[in-house]
């Protein structure tokens, strides 16, 4: 069992396609990478302005200063700090952009003008102990993870499992072997190891090139207190970017072996590779362009499709039911036995 498990993993991930389009996907990883440092600004009020990973230090320095527990008193230093000194012509002070720090704080405590909102800690984040320090980078590598569809490279490599069938001498020699039941299991399983081996290969690519480029500054620190550019805001939990990304990071996991499921499926009754691959494909990202709206039932229906899970975002700030999150009974009724977020108060 273990040799047909080893020969069906060679089929899957030595061809040619199979290796560029893996190639593929850690290029595209790179660049989103670099792009996004490139594109990194930041002022520190003194005269000093800076882009890409210079930016990322002054912004470490601003953070350093303020890291700890979100105070009123720190809110207060803040918004002194970076106020605006220039007239802003109508444009409203939440949208200008200094650094992480000052986008963060003015998100939250500045009204039109830059001035103080008159708005406490406690006002805006309820009886939530809010961490500070540098969140720019993770939550930035967090949407560049999101944005790479690896579903996609994972249905192109398992739709031909079972639509491709067996050819040649040395395949008929192992089916009369171990039997169709025994080769039909080795094809699931090693499309199993498959898609978990791809997920792995590029979450950690990932996150070593955060490492290197952001350090591990601000993985203890709250996505509720990010810059008014990071979606995470929209997550209504007081979390970590750590644990964001160990949840983001087993939502991925979780999309690979859902989409492996439904290709298997459809490559078994396909007889076809580019009918089990067009369909599967179709599967999986028509949900995603359907206009449905957040607050529609049946959008609680489409969240739980596979592609939901690798957008972490949306199935992570679906609305909570009378009964614990949405995510949670998914997830334990899939069989997962995870239960990762507690309901409001």
């Amino acid at each position: 069992m273990k040799n047909l498990i080893k020969f069906e993993l060679r089929k899957i991930l030595t061809k040619r396609f199979a290796v560029i389009s893996v190639a593929a996907v850690l290029l595209l990883s790179l660049i989103l990478s670099f792009s996004t440092l490139h594109s990194m600004y930041a002022f520190d009020g003194n005269g000093t302005e800076e882009t890409g990973k210079a930016a990322v230090e002054i912004d470490k320095q601003i953070a350093l200063k303020y890291e700890g527990k979100l105070t009123d008193n720190k809110v207060q230093q803040m918004m002194s700090e970076f106020k605006p000194t220039q007239d802003l012509h109508g444009m409203n002070a939440k949208y200008i952009y200094q650094n992480a720090l000052q986008s963060s704080v003015f998100s939250h405590f500045a009204d039109i003008d830059g001035s103080w909102n008159g708005l406490s800690v406690a006002d805006v984040f309820g009886d939530k102990e809010i961490k500070v320090g540098y969140v720019n980078g993770w939550l930035s590598t967090s949407q560049n993870m999101a944005k790479i569809v690896l579903s996609l490279v994972i249905i192109l490599l398992i739709a031909p499992v079972f639509s491709g069938e067996y050819g040649g001498v040395d395949n008929i020699i192992l089916t009369s072997k171990y039997g169709k039941t025994k080769c039909a299991t080795a094809k699931v399983l090693a499309s199993l190891l498959s898609a978990v081996f791809i997920t792995t290969l590029v979450v950690i690519f990932n996150l070593l090139i955060a490492v290197a480029i952001y350090g591990t500054e601000g993985l203890n620190c709250s996505i509720l207190f990010a810059p008014i550019d990071f979606l995470e805001g929209y997550i209504p939990f007081n979390i970590t970017c750590g644990t964001v990304l160990k949840y983001q990071i087993l939502l991925a996991f979780m999309s690979a072996i859902s989409v492996t499921g439904i290709v298997l499926i459809l490559s078994a009754v396909c007889k076809s590779q580019m009918v089990a691959f067009v369909i599967s494909a179709a599967i999986h990202v028509i949900p995603i362009m359907l206009p449905i709206s957040e607050t529609s039932a049946l959008y609680r229906i489409i969240v739980l499709m596979p592609l939901f899970y690798s957008q972490y975002i949306s199935i992570m700030s679906v609305e909570q039911m009378h009964n614990g999150m949405l995510v949670r009974k998914a997830v334990i009724k899939r069989g997962f036995g995870f239960a990762p977020f507690k309901e409001k108060k």
